[in-house]
């Protein structure tokens, strides 16, 4: 029987992973989801590398999906003269207007409203917390006096992070306007919006997503500083994922803090009926060599025992020494860890009585415990917007999630979700034809075996593709 991967792998693609023959052996290595970050990518290699993704999934008859990732409003310090060193305990002018080249006394930042919007005490982290800055006073206009707490050699252009000021910047600069805009004419599956803090931050990219195309493209919320792990909740009603960006979040806060930050976003997503991705430095001496530290073997397995959607790989896919080696290691972890009967995931019955999707919810959670109580094989479900899909993912049963759309436009978006398998089917007849044919798919394509049993969901009358509301055991 061929086995699902239930946890799924984020690639993130870049020069090492450029090309269609390189992108062809991330898919059959393991990959599920490919990111192109905005960050690193103009308009016309992404569109290339969008056109490469489309056409080995023709070939290998795959679902990979697409994740545009949106570089947000990222903070960086200007030009700076070559051996410049900060000493502990120097002062230091950081200042706005007219970029120059700094040095050891003077340096520029992008943001020109920074000097209005931070106090007296206050620190600057440069370069992901290498170099620490605290405030000791500003002109509120445009110039920072800071002293050096933590020195080291300060290069061009390195990102600043600000863990105790809140900024009125918008998660939407003018560059992911473009990039967002690009990217729903492109039909991308997945939108990554960076360093949300509020609710309005995805409300924002949600309805200028709604003006420029005619379907809906889902948009994962990644979370990266305090503001947002503290409005996840509301940030939750609007997202359709969220992503733990470990990378800014563990500059942003204290990193002994995150393990537990995790652990509750995981947590949540999952009780919100959302996908959740757990991204950075998950197999980072990977980019160098071709084994990962036991810490990191760790670092993954954790993150699939606690029940994450996917996991994410940055650098380790896009500028690492060994991207294809990184897949199969990673994948090979999920393997040994996912179907462990030490992962005990906590299953509570749906209990928004008056929601229009009730019985629909009750009904996925119902077939989650059937499964696992009969020992199915898999749950086999129909859909046209992907709801059962999510739905029966989020309560992680034991077996395959089998999903069947007329819907090509899910079917690489529902690739994310943990266990989903997604077939193209396009048939109404009756209920029992349908659930003799899509029985059979899953059983030429080795997901089923004769004598099986499939727990079966579908919506009657059939041809009406309404929320479903039938569930039936099947033997094959």
């Amino acid at each position: 029987m061929k086995r699902i991967k239930k946890t799924k792998i984020i690639a993130t693609l870049g020069p090492s992973t450029s090309d269609a023959d390189c992108i062809e052996k991330l898919i059959n290595g393991g990959v599920d989801v490919l990111r192109i970050n905005f960050s690193h990518s103009s308009h016309k290699e992404a569109e290339a590398l969008i056109k490469d993704i489309r056409q080995v999934n023709t070939k290998l008859n795959t679902n990979t999906s697409i994740l545009a990732d949106l570089q947000g409003p990222k903070l960086r310090i200007g030009d700076i003269r070559p051996d410049t060193n900060l000493k502990d305990g120097n002062k230091i002018s950081i200042k706005t207007g007219e970029e120059f080249i700094g040095d050891e006394k003077t340096i520029f930042i992008n943001y020109q409203s920074l000097p209005n919007e931070i106090n007296t005490g206050e620190k600057i982290l440069i370069d992901d917390g290498k170099i620490i800055l605290k405030v000791t006073d500003t002109n509120k206009k445009d110039e920072i006096n800071a002293e050096v707490i933590q020195g080291g050699d300060l290069f061009s252009n390195k990102g600043f992070n600000l863990p105790n000021t809140n900024i009125s910047q918008p998660a939407l600069t003018e560059k992911d306007i473009k990039d967002a805009v690009f990217s729903a004419k492109q039909n991308v599956d997945w939108i990554a919006l960076s360093f949300v803090r509020h609710e309005s931050d995805v409300k924002s990219l949600i309805k200028l997503l709604e003006k420029k195309t005619d379907h809906r493209i889902p948009v994962i919320a990644k979370i990266e500083k305090p503001e947002g792990v503290k409005n996840i909740d509301n940030i939750m009603k609007y997202a359709s994922g969220v992503m733990v960006a470990r990378g800014d979040l563990g500059v942003e806060i204290n990193a002994t803090e995150v393990p537990l930050i995790q652990k509750k976003l995981v947590y949540k997503a999952k009780k919100a009926r959302i996908p959740v991705i757990i991204a950075t430095q998950m197999m980072e001496s990977m980019m160098e060599s071709l084994n990962p530290n036991r810490a990191e073997v760790n670092d993954v397995a954790n993150s699939v025992m606690d029940g994450a959607d996917a996991v994410m790989l940055s650098g380790e896919t896009s500028v690492g020494k060994h991207p294809i080696e990184v897949i199969q290691t990673i994948s090979s972890i999920i393997g040994k860890v996912e179907n462990s009967n030490l992962i005990s995931l906590k299953h509570k019955h749906p209990t928004d009585y008056d929601s229009e999707r009730f019985i629909t919810k009750s009904i996925c959670y119902y077939a989650a415990k059937i499964a696992n109580d009969t020992n199915a094989k898999a749950i086999s479900t129909l859909t046209n917007s992907g709801y059962t899909a999510y739905q029966i993912s989020s309560w992680r049963p034991k077996t395959h999630v089998l999903v069947f759309t007329s819907n090509k436009r899910i079917l690489t978006q529902l690739n994310l979700l943990w266990g989903v398998k997604a077939f193209y089917y396009d048939s109404t007849e009756s209920t029992d034809k349908t659930v003799e044919e899509i029985n059979k798919i899953a059983f030429d394509n080795n997901y089923l075996h004769k004598d099986d049993k499939v727990i079966n969901l579908t919506s009657m009358p059939i041809h009406l593709k309404g929320m479903v509301n039938t569930v039936r055991v099947s033997k094959i």
